[in-house]
């Protein structure tokens, strides 16, 4: 039967967002419906209210989130009822090409939940990243969740889903980080301090912080940075070639995703380094480099799609390291705040005052 719950809606685009009663239907065959506990504010679901992403207004946001599953649908056997889970938005398909080829972090054909929730009126919505998460129940396809330990914070938890996966399989997972290495992120919000994080937990030498905020910055040195470089003040190519005995960094995290800044990326780093991108850029955006340069540098520029993460593997593993006080998650979480607050958290985000703000329900 299906249920009524309260949930964030964007209406139109740059239109405030409100607080609307949402239909969710029982799981389909491969569906579950989870009980939200927590959800962080991401960045993304404000590029879905500005419309950034598509046009297939209203949506229902809100997709880095934990909760507890509640029922599931024919065929599914990844998790049950009463099951704590973090909730990931690639869903691997396990048939693909990719897949297939042993690397389904690169699935190519990652999917959501086939029923779509709606307003009572019957208006089908668009979930955030095929989750919709802002909302105290929503329904799912069963491979975006996964199971966790429930000695976690659901508030820590949920974060995992998205920016702190990001930052972190970046530095781990796209970018490598080894022993010993000098590391630069470029971009200190959450997703770059999640890099940090990880450079650490990497065992990285030299972590340097590269921002325009000096708060930002303060609160990169408290996540692990060596060495922070205001680039509003200083030119952030030489300042970490400098720290780096005139070399560049082994490896380099553009966590903004903008053209100034992957060229600053790209001339940051060592000889036959790596370039890591984890900022998202918009379709506009055109980036050009001497070809010669990009020769004659060698080394990988990559790109770091959700931190070429497996969730199976290692939001479970990220949890305990959690759980054993080696990595601190909730560092991260600035505040905790009502469904009916996410407008406002949104202005706080542009404004650079959160880390993250987390809805608690």
């Amino acid at each position: 039967m299906a249920q009524e719950v309260r949930g964030v809606i964007a209406p139109g685009k740059d239109q405030p967002v409100r607080v609307e009663t949402i239909v969710i239907p029982d799981p389909g065959p491969g569906e579950a419906v989870v009980r939200v506990q927590a959800c962080g504010v991401c960045h993304t679901d404000l590029h879905y209210k500005q419309g950034g992403i598509n046009d297939e207004f209203p949506f229902l946001l809100g997709h880095e989130a934990a909760g507890v599953v509640e029922s599931v649908g024919e065929g599914v056997s990844e998790v049950a009822p009463g099951d704590f889970v973090v909730l990931n938005w690639r869903a691997v398909c396990g048939q693909c090409r990719a897949c297939e080829r042993g690397r389904p972090w690169y699935c190519f054909n990652t999917h959501n939940a086939k029923q779509k929730m709606t307003l009572t009126d019957g208006t089908e919505l668009s979930p955030a990243l095929g989750i919709g998460a802002f909302a105290e129940k929503t329904l799912v396809a069963a491979g975006q969740c996964t199971k966790v330990d429930p000695a976690v914070s659901p508030a820590v938890a949920g974060l995992l889903g998205c920016g702190v996966m990001a930052g972190i399989g970046a530095a781990i997972n796209t970018g490598q980080v080894g022993r010993g290495d000098s590391v630069a992120v470029i971009g200190c919000g959450g997703v770059g301090d999640a890099a940090v994080a990880g450079s650490l937990l990497a065992g990285a030498a030299k972590i340097i912080a590269v921002d325009i905020d000096d708060r930002k910055l303060e609160t990169a040195r408290t996540l692990g940075a060596t060495h922070t470089v205001n680039s509003r003040e200083t030119d952030p190519v030489e300042a970490i070639r400098e720290l780096t005995g005139g070399h560049g960094a082994d490896v380099v995290i553009e966590a903004v995703g903008r053209p100034e800044t992957y060229r600053q990326a790209f001339y940051a780093r060592d000889l036959a380094g790596t370039v890591v991108l984890v900022g998202v850029p918009t379709p506009e955006m055109k980036l050009e480099l001497p070809l010669l340069d990009v020769f004659g540098r060698g080394g990988a520029l990559k790109s770091s799609w959700y931190g070429d993460c497996l969730p199976s593997r290692d939001f479970p593993m990220l949890v305990d390291l959690h759980l054993q006080g080696r990595l601190p998650l909730d560092a991260f979480v600035t505040e905790t705040i009502a469904l009916d607050q996410v407008e406002a958290a949104f202005d706080r985000m542009h404004a650079g005052d959160v880390l993250r703000s987390v809805v608690v329900l």
